[in-house]
């Protein structure tokens, strides 16, 4: 049986990528070195699937964001130089960025501008494909369009169709021997429209003097027995996360000798399979199969040996290296059967479970997932308390994280730094961040959250029942990465988690100041999430412990709170007839929280870089007070999402896009609030970033926000 893998992570053990990239930005890496690094990270990744599969793709890697990549190739930004191409990614010219299908990877949005795309096939600065020749990875000219965005559905099929010609002119000028297209979006939910200018279109393939074999992943596809059709090779579907509809498809379509490249361990999820009922289950399929991933690898860290788990742990889960050795023994079970059960002797042991908290989730009623009183009630009770200006400015949560913070903080892991002494640095740090915001004018400040590697790892580490990997790091996008936790056991607080820092800052200052949390369902969403319970019973464990810490905000005279859920979105569904069932426990989870506080605590939540148009009944139902989202690359376009609704609560959209080191003008930012003020009342009306300073220098976040305070006083006095 053949073995066949895709998507290895690109950021490597130690980081390679992200330094090198990084180290060409700040002008230590020149370009020849860059170009070179690149090279050898490649070749370290070829070298690790030859260890243990028999193919995979070549020309994966990018230098940002493979959608970007496709973009220059066939024209749609022309790029002189390799600044050019970094501008595009965090430059003035930034394009959008917004979550991959419904994971933590983000990709750079090409946008059309609402006009007829011109392709044409360019000489990228950097050709990934130069020496790729026997199977070339290729995002599909589907899914490029499909992620992209401006391109009106008048031009869509000229477009698909004068896109995938150029597909076909290109692989046949390379002389590839083989290609793998990527092309994900063909298990979106599509109308017939899509599925027949699928069919239409896609015959093209026919003139490819390679093979093709078209991957899908993420979930089912509607209309598999149509992908059988196509002339391609070989199609790759996912059997984790389709729920069995690609299954039952299967059983009822005739391959006509097409290879199915059967997606039988999980890209996304860590938990390490059995190769003995892998192979019992694809024995089933029929013949000519070759057993692969179900999603890309690069949602996975690169190995398990980097790790800093417990063992108990290790023997239960798999990363991407991990992933690969499962492929390769599951294709040579026969002769490797006592190596198979040494992998999986450790699966049935008994690990986090805690019986007190199982049953505090089972005596949760309705009641407990209901605020009261009513927003348009306790609003009147926080204006009272808080006596904020119109317009009232502050930041999402997070300050800079200098080099001295990330210092001192890596002493204190390594025990080289007394506790005592550490705690007496942030207090510092929290002290500075205080000053500052106080001589900036901000009206609501934030602690800094100087004590917080991450967002979601901070509160994986005060938690029971989550693990942190130490070294697991996984690309989120670009060159930024985070470590996803584990999610193995039972969830509780130990002790409470954030208030001495929140409260110490609060105790400098007359304003408020914001406690910072991280919502339930983005812990589970940038988690590995446990799969042995249903995944609400996980979120209300988290919501829980979150709701513990918020009554302790509350005894401390904290009066603000946000609830961070970023990922929100993100973690919905793929298929639409599903959303229903998921925000029903992803809402009861966010407002079991803060079902219980006082009415003049005021909720803040926060969300970034996703789609909302379709979710904003949802998004109303979680009963927040204020929500900050992300507005500065899409320029304002999400104004569209609050322009066919009654959206009767505060907002504030994010002037200033952080992710770039750009400081935009008073007038830059003007330009979104103005369109924003078209639909939404000046009294709800807040200013802010898009997201949190952690990854800026204060050089940039100082003036940014003395612009964005300016704005706030400009518009008070007009």
């Amino acid at each position: 049986m053949k073995t066949y893998a895709y998507g290895f992570p690109r950021i490597g053990k130690q980081r390679e990528f992200k330094k090198l990239v990084e180290g060409y930005w700040s002008k230590r890496v020149s370009e020849e070195e860059l170009f070179s690094g690149i090279g050898e990270i490649e070749r370290k990744r070829e070298k690790t699937y030859r260890k243990y599969v028999d193919a995979f793709p070549e020309g994966e890697m990018t230098l940002y964001d493979p959608m970007l990549d496709t973009a220059i190739t066939f024209g749609v930004y022309k790029v002189g130089s390799l600044n050019d191409y970094f501008e595009l990614c965090r430059g003035k010219r930034a394009l959008e960025m917004t979550k991959w299908f419904n994971t933590n990877y983000h990709y750079l949005v090409p946008d059309f501008e609402e006009r007829v795309p011109n392709f044409s096939i360019e000489k990228p600065i950097w050709d990934r494909h130069e020496k790729a020749k026997k199977n070339v990875y290729l995002i599909g000219p589907f899914t490029f369009l499909k992620l992209s965005k401006g391109l009106k559905r008048e031009f869509f099929e000229g477009a698909l169709k004068e896109l995938t010609g150029l597909y076909i002119e290109y692989m046949n000028s390379k002389n590839f021997l083989s290609v793998h297209l990527d092309d994900p979006a063909l298990v979106l939910e599509l109308s017939k429209e899509d599925w027949k200018l699928i069919e239409e279109v896609y015959q093209v393939f026919s003139y490819a003097k390679c093979s093709v074999n078209l991957f899908t992943y993420y979930d089912s596809v509607d209309r598999l027995e149509l992908l059988f059709n196509l002339p391609v090779d070989g199609i790759g579907i996912d059997l984790v996360h389709d729920r069995g509809e690609n299954l039952k498809q299967l059983e009822k379509i005739d391959r006509e000798g097409k290879i199915l490249y059967a997606g039988i361990v999980d890209g996304r999820n860590v938990w390490r399979v059995n190769p003995f009922k892998i192979r019992s289950f694809v024995e089933k399929l029929g013949e000519n199969i070759v057993l692969t991933n179900a999603a890309p690898l690069f949602h996975l860290p690169v190995s398990i040996e980097s790790s800093s788990l417990p063992d108990e742990l290790k023997a239960k889960i798999s990363f991407a290296e991990e992933r690969l050795k499962e492929l390769n023994l599951t294709a040579n079970i026969e002769e490797r059967e006592s190596e198979v059960k040494e992998w999986i002797k450790g699966l049935t042991l008994p690990f986090g479970r805690n019986e007190e908290v199982r049953k505090r989730v089972s005596l949760l009623k309705e009641d407990d997932f209901e605020r009261k009183p009513s927003y348009e009630e306790r609003v009147k009770v926080q204006k009272e308390v808080l006596k904020l200006p119109l317009f009232p400015t502050t930041t999402i949560g997070s300050f800079p994280q200098t080099e001295e913070i990330r210092r001192i903080r890596l002493l204190y892991r390594k025990g080289l730094l007394s506790k005592e002494d550490y705690e007496t640095f942030i207090r510092g740090e929290i002290s500075k961040a205080i000053q500052i915001q106080e001589d900036l004018g901000l009206d609501v400040l934030v602690h800094g959250e100087f004590e917080r590697t991450d967002m979601v790892e901070f509160f994986a580490e005060k938690l029971e029942g989550i693990a942190t990997t130490g070294n697991g790091w996984v690309i989120s996008y670009g060159t930024r990465c985070y470590r996803p936790p584990i999610i193995y056991g039972d969830v509780s607080r130990r002790a409470p988690m954030t208030i001495k820092e929140v409260s110490f800052a609060q105790s400098l200052t007359e304003k408020p100041v914001k406690g910072m949390l991280t919502g339930p369902v983005t812990i589970i969403s940038w988690s590995y999430v446990r799969e042995d319970i249903p995944i609400r019973e996980v979120a209300y464990q988290i919501a829980l412990a979150l709701k513990d810490e918020i009554e302790d905000y509350e005894k401390t005279g904290i009066k603000v709170v946000q609830i961070d859920e970023p990922a929100i979105r993100e973690r919905a569904p793929i298929k639409k007839r599903l959303w229903n069932e998921y925000f029903e426990w992803a809402i009861k989870s966010f407002r079991l929280c803060h079902s219980s506080v006082k009415p003049e605590t005021q909720i803040h939540t926060h969300m970034c870089y996703s789609e909302f148009s379709e979710i904003m009944d949802y998004i109303l139902d979680m009963d927040f007070d204020v929500i900050s989202i992300e507005a500065s690359r899409s320029k304002g376009d999400i104004i569209k999402a609050f322009e066919e609704v009654n959206f009767n609560r505060q907002i504030g959209l994010g002037v200033w896009d952080i992710h770039s080191p750009y400081i935009p003008s008073v007038d830059e930012m003007r330009e979104i609030v103005d369109r924003a003020l078209r639909v939404i009342p000046k009294e709800n009306f807040w200013i802010n970033p898009d997201c949190g300073l952690k990854t800026r220098r204060w050089e940039e976040v100082i003036p940014a926000l003395r612009n964005l305070v300016t704005l706030a006083r400009n518009l008070r006095s007009n």
